[in-house]
């Protein structure tokens, strides 16, 4: 990826995103009881990347042919479809999903503050969660589109939730099984963490009244590139300095997490358990890691997960030959680049 085309990618969002933020305010203030929606705004003001709903408002734009005003825009198309609605939605999900994950994972941070859990208690980290899960399917109703486009909308979202679940659950399962094969991983982080981006991809599509082809077509867009982004995260956990990644480098490791690297090791033969010799977080030291991906490189695990990475993006990009060639499309290839090229 050029330096050029990751300053488009990089303005593209940011442009995005304050129009996201923006929404996000509006559709989300502060009312009775505060304590509830201070905790349901905590992650979502705290920042992000917000790319799951850039990639839903960049597929409705090469869709009708519409471009971001400066001071922003809800409607799309001929029928006046409110896809800003939808873009929030699918942000709301994704804040719903870190809380409850902080939660069970007893993180103490996420983007840099204090989980909503820590910030707040329990009870009240629950309860936002749940907030947002409902406000979300609220937001999906009011995009103005047709009564059936908008039901299949929220089928889409509530099977999208039902899979999250579901690949939350394989993995929790996984940190007890000592036979997770490589199949069983890949099933877990497109349910896991992809189908969100397939979601947002292909929602919008699915609001505008695009063809059924563009709809899978851009459905499985989502799931390509989501995959990537997650085994991307994977490979940052054990390259990027502790500083930069906002947490101890290699801690997926320490903790026995199962992901593409230490699968593919173990298929080479390497006692993946035996690699640090601590399996507490805060005992690792630098010297630790290095040694460990040391023995990964030499054993080819980072490489393959690069690759598959790597093909899994061109899969994704090879799907938005359903979209007209505009800037959003171009737009789009590139964010898919940069999900695997990012450095945290």
């Amino acid at each position: 990826m050029s330096s050029t085309d990751r300053d488009r990618v990089t303005a593209a969002l940011a442009k995005r995103r304050g129009l996201v933020n923006d929404a996000l305010t509006e559709t989300l203030p502060i009312e009775h009881p505060e304590q509830l929606y201070s905790a349901s705004r905590h992650l979502l003001d705290a920042g992000g990347k917000r790319l799951r709903p850039t990639v839903l408002l960049l597929t409705a734009e090469a869709l009708t042919d519409t471009e971001p005003l400066s001071d922003g825009y809800r409607v799309f198309g001929p029928q006046g479809i409110d896809v800003m609605s939808a873009a929030v939605s699918v942000e709301i999900i994704q804040s719903f999903t870190l809380i409850h994950d902080d939660i069970m994972d007893d993180d103490d941070l996420r983007r840099g503050v204090p989980s909503v859990h820590r910030e707040y208690d329990l009870d009240t980290a629950i309860l936002a969660g749940d907030t947002l899960y409902s406000k979300a399917f609220e937001c999906m109703l009011e995009t103005g589109a047709s009564a059936d486009r908008s039901v299949r909308a929220l089928k889409e979202l509530a099977t999208t939730c039902t899979e999250i679940c579901e690949g939350q659950a394989l993995d929790v399962a996984f940190e007890r099984n000592g036979s997770v094969t490589i199949a069983e991983y890949l099933e877990m982080i497109e349910l896991k963490t992809a189908v969100l981006y397939a979601a947002s991809a292909s929602i919008p599509a699915i609001l505008l009244g695009a063809d059924e082809e563009t709809v899978e077509a851009m459905h499985q867009y989502g799931v390509d590139v989501g995959m990537a982004f997650q085994i991307q995260d994977d490979l940052l956990d054990l390259t990027v300095p502790s500083e930069k990644l906002g947490k101890q480098r290699g801690s997926d490791l320490v903790e026995g997490k199962r992901t593409l690297i230490s699968l593919h090791a173990r298929e080479q033969g390497i006692d993946v358990d035996g690699l640090v010799a601590t399996d507490s977080v805060d005992a690792v030291t630098e010297r630790d890691i290095d040694a460990a991906v040391d023995t990964l490189e030499t054993a080819g695990s980072i490489e393959y997960a690069r690759n598959t990475a790597r093909d899994l993006i061109a899969s994704g990009k090879n799907r938005l030959d359903v979209l007209p060639e505009c800037e959003a499309r171009s737009v789009l290839c590139e964010i898919a680049d940069y999900l695997i090229e990012r450095r945290y």
